[in-house]
């Protein structure tokens, strides 16, 4: 077993008690062992000199799309229905194999030059496996899975699916990599919304989910049209539809959920139901503001994530946790939401919603060695006298402050290098299989 220690950091370790040290981490194999002002460097395989740089859990985004990174800019300037209709739809339609390889591999590379990870993926339709292998050799923790669409009109060809084959092609997938590489690698149901998909498919994955002991992933309430959609069809709203057949249980994780009304609100508070906030998306795509601080309020577990990068378009943490405050001051004033609720939802809350607190969000004895090292020595985050951490973080710090990347115990990324990611290699093969990709629109 190797061990690595981590020398002279300041440690924010977003435990519950808030603990910020100058100190020492000791890991050992993938885990945290010791931690400490001071700790002994006998026997050590290798330190990691950390003066002057502070040392934070990595960070959990909690919706990702790793499919559509080779869309980026691409599907500017549209709401929501229009955005998927008139672009994405099509253009995951037209993936292969090589194309979401090198879609995630671009993501992944994005996320873990930004300090995330861990990541909840939702793919596309086809060439999941494509994904899970991008997943796997760089070394991200994730958990993905392939998305599911067996109802519309309106949908490309390529992307309708027969529902018995959506459910087994899922069962498939989770049973080849759910719990892989040493449990790294996870499983998710992700049925895209209501309005593409069946009742039996719904029921299928509700089923299912329960027999595996796996999270279902899903958007909601995203999009007011999308609201009269479903209840158009449905004759009910998303949240309660999604209770009325017994989707709403704590392993249902929903993307954005914009326009919850009360009794929306109080199914998910009641059933344990999870949520993911996507502020950048929300915004680019005039969507709507989400109620967070009213949610976390009540108790509900609430994560942050990029979305995908033609919605946003970025895949960076640093600017979801900004727009994450910064938009909910803008509607209810300057106190409701300060840096260190914003930076817990960034690190633990995503932790809580993946169900993975008791592994990973903060840094403690026992749990994943899942951290990132922040250079802070430069211009646009001092003064350093005196200094708020969180506020350095959250409101000053950027991407390129992220020194070094640690998951599961290996170093991903070091002096601002990606390690497990051929950033020369995947740049270009992303042109390549972008081109090609639109030569089969």
């Amino acid at each position: 077993m190797t061990t690595m220690l981590i020398r002279n950091a300041v440690v924010m370790t977003m435990n519950n008690d808030d603990q910020i040290f100058t100190g020492d981490v000791l890991i050992e194999g993938n885990r945290i062992t010791q931690i400490a002002e001071r700790l002994e460097t006998q026997d050590v395989d290798r330190i990691i000199d950390a003066g002057g740089k502070v040392l934070l859990p990595g960070f959990v985004q909690t919706h990702i799309h790793l499919c559509q990174t080779l869309f980026r800019g691409r599907a500017d300037d549209l709401s929501l229905i229009e955005w998927l209709k008139e672009k994405i739809w099509p253009l995951e339609a037209a993936h292969s194999e090589d194309s979401v390889y090198y879609s995630a591999m671009l993501g992944i590379g994005e996320l873990i030059r930004s300090g995330t990870t861990t990541i909840l993926d939702m793919e596309t339709v086809h060439y999941t496996e494509s994904a899970f292998q991008a997943i796997k050799e760089s070394g991200i923790r994730a958990l993905s899975g392939k998305v599911m669409m067996d109802h519309g009109t309106e949908v490309p060809l390529a992307l309708q699916e027969n529902t018995q084959k959506s459910l087994q092609d899922s069962v498939d997938l989770l049973e080849k990599w759910h719990g892989a590489e040493n449990g790294r690698i996870q499983y998710a149901f992700c049925p895209r919304f209501v309005v593409s998909c069946t009742e039996e498919l719904l029921i299928g994955v509700r089923d299912l989910s329960a027999e595996y002991g796996v999270k279902v992933h899903t958007h909601a309430s995203e999009n007011l049209g999308e609201i009269a959609m479903v209840e158009a069809e449905r004759g009910m709203r998303n949240v309660v539809y999604l209770d009325h057949i017994g989707l709403a249980k704590p392993n249902l994780i929903l993307a954005h959920s914009i326009w919850l009304d009360d009794e929306e609100k109080q199914i998910i508070r009641e059933r344990g139901v999870k949520l993911t906030h996507c502020p950048g998306s929300n915004m680019k795509l005039a969507s709507g503001i989400a109620e967070i601080p009213h949610l976390l309020e009540q108790g509900i577990d609430i994560g942050i994530g990029a979305d995908g990068a033609p919605c946003n378009n970025n895949l960076d943490m640093f600017q979801e946790m900004r727009l994450t405050a910064y938009m909910q001051k803008v509607k209810h004033g300057p106190t409701i939401m300060n840096a260190k609720t914003v930076l817990r939802m960034a690190t633990m809350g995503g932790a809580k919603v993946l169900g993975l607190e008791k592994e990973i969000g903060s840094i403690e004895i026992g749990k994943l060695a899942d951290l990132q090292l922040l250079d802070l020595e430069d211009f646009h985050v001092y003064p350093s006298f005196d200094a708020d951490w969180y506020s350095r973080v959250v409101y000053a710090a950027t991407r390129g402050d992220v020194d070094t990347v640690i998951i599961n115990g290996q170093v991903v990324m070091e002096n601002k290098m990606v390690r497990t990611v051929d950033k020369k290699v995947v740049l270009k093969e992303a042109d390549r299989s972008l081109k090609k990709l639109i030569a089969r629109l």
